[in-house]
């Protein structure tokens, strides 16, 4: 091995993708990107799926059953206490560095992410469409009433303060793998209403975006020159309608993405390298 001090060799690999997307980015200078989960994992944020595009752990949280049941509440909330820090505590890594960059150098037009940790905004980039919304807010499901998730932390952990305690490991969007007895844990309500239920401020599975950031992101892809996807297998919906889109467009398609994504067919140029270094690598590739 070498000495500590001397410099590593840059993958072929990676170098070898960065290049291909700065020749990529050259031809179509105005892009509009989506991200997923697999921009963040180099922040110790995990992702949902493997390289095969199949679910890594249980599908996440239910937005049917969030609201209709107790029992369901209690059990996010609580297992949110412990896993949510993931999220709290995360830096912006290689990857939302690179994509910030493409931001200032003019090339991104707009960036569609389908993650709600805020990391992109963190590491400098502007034009970004929160697809799933943002997880560090929470909204009362009665009388709209806002609040940061860190003060209703604060309240859920005073009233629950013996789970402050446990630990488990976390999983995707602030949750973690803890199974316990959750009957005693007190989700306290909304009070400005008194009756409102407190949702993180997200799209859950099975609830739709909101109508005004699907315009919003349609009206991206059509102004841009190209599309590239990030980090993301595209397996749900929300997403993998912008790939459809464009190409019904007649947009070029590319995707950095390690392993199998739904759009696969409809890529001109698929790079399957790790996504933090290849963008890392990019801007020696582009032209200042």
């Amino acid at each position: 091995m070498p000495p500590p001090s001397a410099p590593i060799d840059p993958d072929p690999l990676v170098l070898k993708a960065a290049a291909a997307l700065a020749t990529f980015i050259a031809d179509h200078p105005r892009l509009a990107v989506i991200s997923g989960a697999g921009v963040s994992t180099d922040s110790g944020i995990p992702d949902y799926r493997g390289r095969d595009g199949a679910w890594k752990r249980p599908p996440p949280m239910n937005h049917q059953d969030f609201m209709a049941s107790h029992a369901a509440r209690q059990r996010y909330w609580a297992r949110a206490l412990v896993g949510f820090r993931a999220l709290s505590e995360a830096r912006p890594g290689a990857a939302h560095r690179g994509l910030a960059m493409l931001e200032r150098r003019g090339h991104l037009d707009t960036l569609i992410t389908q993650n709600v940790d805020g990391l992109h905004q963190r590491a400098g980039n502007r034009r970004v469409i929160d697809l799933h919304g943002r997880a560090e807010i929470v909204r009362c499901m009665s009388c709209d009433a806002r609040r940061m998730r860190h003060d209703l932390h604060a309240e859920l952990a005073a009233s629950n303060p013996r789970w402050l305690a446990l630990e488990a490991s976390v999983g995707p969007d602030g949750d973690a793998d803890l199974e316990h007895d959750f009957s005693d844990f007190h989700v306290p309500g909304c009070a400005r209403c008194g009756r409102g239920v407190w949702k993180p401020d997200v799209v859950f599975f099975g609830d739709q975006v909101p109508a005004a950031r699907v315009t919003a992101a349609a009206d991206a892809v059509s102004r841009a020159d190209a599309l590239l996807v990030v980090g993301s297998s595209l397996m749900v919906y929300s997403g993998y309608r912008f790939a459809r889109q464009a190409a019904a467009e007649g947009k070029p398609l590319a995707c950095l993405n390690l392993g199998h994504t739904r759009a696969d067919a409809l890529y001109h140029l698929k790079l399957e390298a790790p996504v933090g270094d290849t963008l890392g690598a990019l801007s020696q590739y582009l032209d200042i």
